[in-house]
């Protein structure tokens, strides 16, 4: 890395959600590398301090901070907007990276269905109440990991919650299907701003994504490790969506493997987008 990519972050301040495994610990380790100021948001007290000490001794960048923070919480989300806005007066990169899948239906404490709150709502939430800081740090830049996960889903505003019929790939594919509704949806809205927004397939991850699936699921996912790329690859696109000048003014775009890629047919309904959008202010109390 020359020192021109080292230091081609410094003075970005960049805020990453589940970031002490996985793609985002990976993430905010490139991130670090090329200099930026980095606020790390995971559920643990104790896994942000080791995952920072740890970034810290590998890149020698000590512009490291955490927020701790269970983002399946609403309340919990409207706190860490609140933190982050009571320590910081910038926010150039914001990357929705927190995800997962669970093999049986359970709810939050606001009583969502887990997978569409963790991986969807929570990051319409706080993207909504750190929006005012990012249009003022303008250029910058929005970034939603989705996945390739999305074909296979539907928004059923009928049983949005799964409360009918939970599968489990079903609420993922939702999930992930509304990462691309909203980063589009975001992105008409964000038009003349400055403000970027794009949304990315990692690729199918090593990671402890999963971990806690059972019966037929855990055995195929345990299967299918065998062809998947490990956490530093499948970070890549995210690293490269948050500091790339190569990408500087795109926005509404959906990428793999650091190329634009087209999504499924059905993510490019703009009534769908609008009507999630305001599902989706109504369930987090955004006006």
């Amino acid at each position: 890395m020359t020192e021109q990519q080292q230091d081609s972050m410094k003075g970005k301040i960049v805020l990453i959600t589940g970031a002490t495994s996985g793609i985002g610990r990976e993430t905010a380790l490139g991130l670090s590398r090329k200099g930026a100021t980095l606020v790390l948001v995971g559920r643990s007290r104790e896994k942000l301090d080791r995952t920072v000490s740890e970034i810290a001794s590998q890149t020698g960048n000590r512009q490291l901070d955490s927020l701790v923070c269970d983002l399946t919480s609403m309340e919990g989300v409207r706190r860490l907007a609140a933190d982050f806005r009571a320590k910081y007066q910038r926010l150039d990169v914001l990357i929705n990276n927190a995800g997962e899948i669970v093999s049986e239906r359970r709810t939050t404490v606001d009583g969502y269905e887990y997978t569409l709150a963790l991986d969807h709502l929570s990051h319409f939430l706080l993207t909504t109440l750190l929006i005012d800081i990012i249009k003022a740090s303008a250029p910058s830049r929005i970034i939603n990991v989705s996945s390739s996960a999305h074909m296979f889903g539907r928004i059923d505003f009928d049983d949005l919650m799964g409360e009918k019929k939970y599968k489990a790939m079903r609420a993922y594919g939702q999930a992930k299907l509304a990462n691309l509704f909203f980063t589009y949806e975001l992105a008409r809205r964000l038009e003349g701003t400055g403000v970027t927004a794009n949304a990315l397939h990692p690729g199918v991850v090593r990671t402890n994504f999963g971990l806690g699936m059972k019966g037929r699921w855990r055995i195929l996912l345990m299967l299918g490790k065998p062809f998947t790329i490990d956490a530093r690859k499948g970070a890549e696109t995210s690293i490269y969506l948050a500091s790339s000048p190569e990408v500087t003014g795109t926005s509404g775009k959906y990428f793999a493997k650091k190329k634009e890629k087209r999504s499924s047919k059905e993510s490019y309904d703009e009534s769908v987008a609008k009507r999630l959008w305001n599902e989706s202010a109504r369930l987090t109390g955004v006006e």
